[in-house]
């Protein structure tokens, strides 16, 4: 009698017939993901409460999450179980955001200004974690060495989190004061290096509420993870 047992086999090696001559029958199974690292997709961030972003959640949008395959990822089919003559497949994804991006923004934590402007924040309305991820998300599509991330490209991305997200755009020039004080002169460099940032992307924005929470939980004691918004007083939030 054939049993039915779980097995792993990678995508390059194809269905092979049984001892019969039969060939497997292949079921494709989409909806599981898999554990995977965390992976990049179009759809929009979760809201947060009391704060209202660019794009909700609607039930339209969440089903084009699952079916199409995120920008910067691969997929990646592995056989779940063998039963007799069916093979059941399922697809997980495999991300380009690796722990050296994680200890890239860990390490930029520390930068005196950016202290600094995390500390001005104190409710949240430019450096929430979510943007926070975004800006992980965003240093894993640039492909830059990890030594080539410094103080600009934390701020470039947290920018472009804000044009991404937020419907409210007046808080992120603030981002001006901490990098540039009262020079104004600096700023249409900052908007060329944005733009050139992007085109490292391959002008991939957007990212997914689902890859936001993946990064978060690879350091979930990580201080900036606790910026959550549903957490401030509403005294703050006027």
């Amino acid at each position: 009698m054939a049993s039915c047992q779980p097995s792993v086999q990678s995508e390059d090696q194809s269905p092979q017939p049984n001892s019969s001559g039969h060939p497997l029958e292949v079921i494709v199974d989409e909806e599981i993901p898999g554990p995977s690292a965390p992976w990049v997709d179009s759809s929009p961030l979760l809201q947060s409460p009391g704060q209202k972003r660019k794009r909700g959640w609607s039930a339209e949008e969440k089903e084009e999450e699952e079916e199409e395959t995120a920008p910067g990822t691969k997929d990646t089919w592995v056989v779940e179980t063998l039963c007799g003559l069916k093979m059941k497949l399922k697809r997980q994804r495999v991300s380009s955001v690796l722990p050296e991006h994680h200890e890239v923004f860990t390490r930029l934590l520390e930068d005196p200004v950016i202290k600094r402007f995390l500390a001005w924040d104190k409710n949240l309305r430019v450096s929430d974690k979510y943007l926070l991820s975004m800006v992980i998300a965003y240093f894993s599509r640039a492909g830059l060495f990890s030594w080539q991330y410094q103080r600009i490209h934390f701020f470039l991305a947290l920018y472009l989190a804000n044009d991404m997200e937020e419907d409210n755009q007046a808080p992120k020039q603030a981002i001006f004061s901490f990098l540039y004080g009262k020079n104004r002169s600096q700023r249409p460099l900052f908007h060329k290096l944005r733009l050139q940032f992007v085109r490292f992307m391959g002008w991939k924005t957007r990212v997914s509420q689902e890859e936001c929470e993946e990064i978060q939980a690879f350091d979930p004691d990580l201080w900036v993870w606790g910026r959550d918004r549903a957490l401030i007083p509403e005294t703050l939030e006027a």
